[in-house]
């Protein structure tokens, strides 16, 4: 007898439909096709002990499975509860009138308890567009795929609640999520201030400008100057995200499998901070089977990479071309996938190997010519992509012990709100551009004009810092962006004179 259940596999951020045709009939044997990997294989032995420790019979005739479309690799043991309920309703010990009405998704466990998986939430939206009345899924993931609207979403917690749910013996309700009420509810929920940074205004200005305009900061300073603090604190400033933002975060983080067991819908601007020994793969993505990376984990968040110096040069050249296209293409022998890579850059080294360099008080250890050297592990190209650098020096005992209040995030996020909506107008009909860091070449003719008294300030500053044609654009990004916190039209010499001091530990003038 020929059955056939419905489940779905993931590639990049898509999903496909996968139709598990089960035929049982006369012989003894197990055969499964259609590009199966190990642990789809392996499901033999999962489901065989699944159905009989329910107290069901495994049928003791030959059995053939074929996943199609047979050209698609199948990874992954999320298919185990639609090849069990295939064969048991190909043996005739369950209804098969409902399984062409959902697709169903689930590793089994030997006691026939469902395991929890990832990369529902794609896969819940092509339920949808190919016309599923609803989707079967293990109860943990059930919230993240009741984000789709008019989809009925069951989550399950064994294989006898499916198998009772699809005979009509057990009534299960759909889960329901109100994704608007959740959206509002943790939209402002924040967890770190910058109410608790004392002192460092120049490094809350810088940031503020950052979160205003989408740019990237670099932060030179000491050990215990407060670099991590500050960047910790920054996608508190950061305009909250919108809904489809959320929506587009939250699939990358459940392809990747970073979703929280109670969290369905991500409203926080997402925060990555890995390791220096991070290798190109990890942090661009790829592998065998491409994941997303930390630059697509932290797609409308922030990525903060801490001892930028530390990281591995070709770690930090791969970022180059991410930081232009704002995506990731991973190109394999037979497919290409993209992720998106939409990230603020934040990055913080140490002046120096001793850490000292400049310090007010502490006296620099290194050796002629060693400053340059240190400085020279991150290049020209990065340096230039990055369109604050700022140098943080550490506060004193007055500024510490302060007691006055300190301004907090929600006081910067309504200035830098402000700004984004502004951008917003701006940038209406732009394509793919929402802030002044993503402006082409001819919005910058466009929406950075400067008047000549303005334009010598800039080529002076050039000339005397040896600044590159890029570094020139984004000199004139931040001062856009200095002018939209101001709320003037025009960029006047104040403006262009505050972007030129944030490049001004460009290389021909930091290490002397």
């Amino acid at each position: 007898m020929l059955v056939k259940t419905y489940g779905s596999a993931v590639f990049g951020l898509e999903a496909t439909t996968i139709t598990i045709e089960v035929n049982v009939c006369l012989g003894v044997n197990f055969i499964l096709v259609g590009l199966p990997d190990s642990a789809v294989k392996e499901s033999q032995q999962r489901v065989k002990a699944a159905i009989k420790n329910i107290g069901l019979k495994f049928p003791g005739k030959e059995i053939t499975v074929n996943m199609a479309p047979a050209d698609i690799r199948k990874e992954g043991s999320t298919f185990d509860v639609p090849i069990a309920l295939g064969i048991l309703a190909a043996s005739e010990q369950l209804n098969k009138n409902k399984l062409s009405d959902y697709i169903i998704l689930g590793e089994l466990s030997l006691d026939g308890h469902i395991q929890s998986m990832k990369g529902i939430l794609p896969i819940a939206i092509q339920a949808k567009k190919d016309g599923f009345k609803g989707i079967i899924v293990p109860k943990e993931n059930a919230e993240e795929a009741a984000i789709v609207h008019e989809l009925e979403v069951y989550g399950v917690e064994t294989l006898n609640e499916v198998i009772g749910f699809l005979n009509g013996t057990i009534d299960l309700s759909p889960t329901e999520f109100n994704i608007e009420a959740e959206f509002e509810k943790k939209l402002n929920e924040l967890s770190v201030d910058f109410s608790d940074v004392k002192g460092q205004l120049n490094i809350k200005r810088s940031f503020e400008i950052a979160a205003a305009g989408g740019h990237n900061v670099i932060l030179i300073g000491p050990p215990g100057a407060g670099k991590s603090m500050l960047a910790k604190r920054l996608p508190t400033i950061l305009p909250p995200m919108s809904m489809e933002e959320a929506l587009e975060t939250t699939k990358i983080h459940s392809v990747a499998g970073k979703m929280g067991k109670k969290i369905g819908l991500v409203t926080e601007r997402p925060f990555r901070k890995p390791h220096h020994t991070i290798s190109n793969v990890a942090l661009v993505g790829g592998g065998g089977y491409p994941q997303p990376g930390e630059i697509s984990l932290a797609h409308n968040g922030v990525l903060f990479l801490d001892e930028l110096p530390e990281y591995q040069r070709t770690v930090l050249e791969v970022m180059r071309q991410p930081l232009e296209d704002r995506c990731v293409s991973i190109s394999r022998a037979k497919f290409t996938v993209d992720y998106p890579a939409s990230f603020m850059l934040i990055a913080a080294m140490n002046p120096c190997p001793c850490g000292y360099y400049n310090h007010p008080e502490k006296k620099c250890v290194c050796g002629t010519g060693v400053v340059q050297k240190y400085l020279n592990r991150i290049s020209g190209p990065l340096l230039d992509r990055i369109d604050l650098h700022v140098e943080v020096t550490p506060i004193s005992y007055d500024e510490l012990t302060l007691i006055a209040p300190q301004e907090g995030s929600k006081a910067i996020r309504e200035r830098v709100i402000e700004a984004r909506l502004i951008q917003k107008v701006r940038f209406e009909k732009s394509e793919g551009v929402h802030c002044n860091a993503q402006m082409s070449t001819k919005d910058l003719e466009r929406y950075c004009k400067i008047q000549p008294v303005v334009n010598v300030i800039l080529k002076n500053a050039m000339d005397r810092l040896g600044l590159s044609a890029r570094a020139y654009d984004r000199i004139l990004k931040v001062a856009r962006t200095i002018a939209d916190l101001d709320n003037e039209n025009d960029i006047n010499a104040g403006h262009i004179s505050e972007a030129i001091q944030f490049r001004s530990l460009d290389r021909n003038s930091w290490s002397g």
